[in-house]
Order: C-alpha cells, then sequence, then structure tokens
C-alpha cells in the first residue's frame, strides 16, 4: 500500500525535525534536540561544544554552530554525526513508534531555506534528501527488530 509523502516536519510530523525538543542521550550527555548535538558535534573544542549544547533552543544553538571554526573532518563526519543523533532520539520508544507510523511513506525534509545536503527545495524538488533518507533507514531497522521481537514472542 503506497502512502502519500511526508514532506513537511511541521504539525503532526515535527517530532521529525530536529528541532523537536525531546531529551536525547548521547555519549553519556543529555542534549535537548538532536539539533543541539548535531551542531556542537562541529567543534573538538569542549568548551565550544558546551556552549552550543546549552543553547536555550535548537534556532540558538544552529546560530552557534554556524558561527564556529568548523573541525577540519566535519565533511568526512557530519553524516555519521547526525545518524548517530537520530539513532539515540528514536531510541525513545514513544518516538520510535511516531516515526513506525509512518508507515512506509516517503519522508522528505522540503524546505525553503536551499538546504540541498539534508534536504530538498520545496520549490525544485532537488536535493539530496539525506535526513529523509536516514530517517527511513531508521525506521526500516524499527520495523525489522519489531518484527522479530513479535517472531520470538
Amino acid at each position: 500500500m503506497q502512502q502519500a509523502s511526508i514532506k513537511s516536519f511541521r504539525g503532526p510530523h515535527f517530532f521529525l525535525s530536529n528541532f523537536y525538543p525531546c531529551n536525547v542521550e548521547i555519549d553519556g550527555k543529555i542534549y535537548p534536540t538532536t539539533e543541539h548535538y548535531y551542531q556542537s558535534m562541529k567543534s573538538t573544542i569542549a568548551d565550544v561544544q558546551d556552549a552550543i549544547a546549552s543553547a536555550p533552543d535548537a534556532k540558538t544553538a544552529k546560530k552557534l554552530g554556524r558561527n564556529i571554526v568548523i573541525r577540519p573532518d566535519w565533511e568526512q563526519v557530519k553524516d555519521e554525526v547526525m545518524l548517530k543523533a537520530l539513532h539515540a532520539k528514536f531510541s525513545v520508544p514513544e518516538l520510535s513508534e511516531h516515526l513506525l507510523g509512518t508507515g512506509f511513506a516517503n519522508i522528505e525534509e522540503s524546505n525553503s531555506w536551499n538546504d540541498l545536503y539534508w534536504g530538498i527545495d520545496s520549490d525544485t524538488g532537488k536535493g539530496k534528501n539525506k535526513l529523509g533518507k536516514m530517517l527511513m533507514m531508521i525506521r526500516d531497522e524499527l520495523w525489522k527488530k519489531s518484527r522479530v521481537a513479535n517472531e520470538i514472542a
């Protein structure tokens, strides 16, 4: 059964956004959003990471992350950093249930702020949609785990 694409991370699908407030624990530290973690990992300096991680909201964390000296290997590690953040976020049972609840819908982060790496342009439909693809990959992993758990039970 084909489901419609999810193109907006607003409203009922806000939980897909990296700005969604949910405490995620990564490497023994709590981050208020996955955006806080992602932006803080752009630096290897602990004080800079802590300043970004303690930003009052995701928007501020993103702004801070745009105004620091980026670690030299960032382009090589940013996908791994994002995937680690998403795995932590969707290890929260309520959020994993919401993600599974998207069924087989294609997930795209359609945006108007020209992020063609993590999303797609809302006007042209062009972009790599890395975030949407990672979310669908995690959803598939969760589905397989739940299926295996049901077979064992």
